[in-house]
């Protein structure tokens, strides 16, 4: 992995320290967190942040119990089972049984409304084509004279942000199939497709989704993280570079999103957790306009 990726997500911690928390019951209130006392190696006696784990999450199969639970005992650091419990940034540590954020402090304790204690791995399968006029011609920006890239964005349901159409890695699944499942999904309305539409849009994507090309691995800033759970996401570009493929999709919003569409890429976008950092670094794979 490139070192120079994880050191620009690892930069990134600002949105997880919002004052406030998601949750279905509203907000929950965070421990506000200046700039100087994110890292955990600044002692702070004063830091006394609220627990929260929303209470939907309990009983769930596919979740965490509680910590104090006497018949869960976690593998930190490792392959838990069917649970990847490790973090691409190396190993975490464990206070007291408690999971800590490798990037520091975000003024809530507990899981929040995350499924796992410690990482919550998720994918995000970034779409992209060059734009194109009505004769095929790639149009260029007027400024930079660069290419204008384009790549298949959603509008979240939950916050009403545009993101990538990605999602969480099921226990068991391969990050390769996270990222077919989550687009076809969120972006193409697979689950609402009669069975012979699934089989033939799923066999059409199948070599498109081989050659997926790594942008980043490591620490995603979402406001969904806490002191004891966070996201960390393999971001993967995959390029049509005639249009071919992705020129026939019909796109269609499904499962969490509320719309799908191609979105011009340049630096005034804003997306939703850092994932406007994840496009800018495609732009640079394809020296295209920013």
């Amino acid at each position: 992995m490139n070192s120079s990726v994880v050191r620009k997500g690892l930069l990134n911690h600002f949105k997880c320290r919002n004052i406030d928390y998601p949750s279905r019951n509203g907000k929950v209130a965070r421990f506000p967190v200046p700039d100087n006392k994110v890292s955990w190696d600044i002692k702070w006696s004063e830091y006394i942040p609220q627990y929260y784990t929303s209470p939907h999450l309990l009983g769930q199969t596919w979740a965490d119990p509680e910590l104090d639970d006497s018949n869960f005992h976690p593998l930190w650091n490792a392959m838990d089972g069917s649970i990847n419990r490790c973090s691409y940034h190396g190993p975490y540590n464990v206070i007291n049984n408690f999971p800590r954020n490798p990037v520091g402090r975000t003024g809530l304790a507990g899981r929040g409304i995350l499924g796992k204690w410690g990482p919550n791995h998720a994918a995000d399968p970034i779409l992209t084509k060059w734009k194109r006029d009505e004769n095929h011609c790639v149009i260029y920006h007027e400024f930079s004279k660069k290419p204008i890239l384009q790549f298949i964005g959603i509008k979240r349901r939950d916050c009403g942000e545009w993101a990538i159409p990605g999602g969480m890695v099921d226990s068991g699944e391969t990050i390769s199939q996270t990222l077919k499942r989550e687009f076809m999904e969120e972006a193409l309305n697979y689950l609402e497709m009669e069975s012979e539409a699934k089989k033939e849009i799923s066999c059409k994507l199948n070599c498109f989704f081989k050659n997926g090309i790594d942008v980043y691995k490591g620490y995603v800033d979402d406001i969904r993280n806490t002191d004891n759970a966070w996201i960390e996401t393999v971001a993967q570009n995959f390029h049509d570079e005639s249009g071919a493929v992705m020129d026939t999709l019909k796109l269609r919003a499904g499962d969490d999103a509320k719309d799908v569409l191609w979105i011009d890429v340049s630096s005034n976008l804003n997306l939703y957790a850092s994932h406007t950092n994840l496009i800018e670094i495609v732009v640079s794979r394809h020296n295209a306009h920013w």
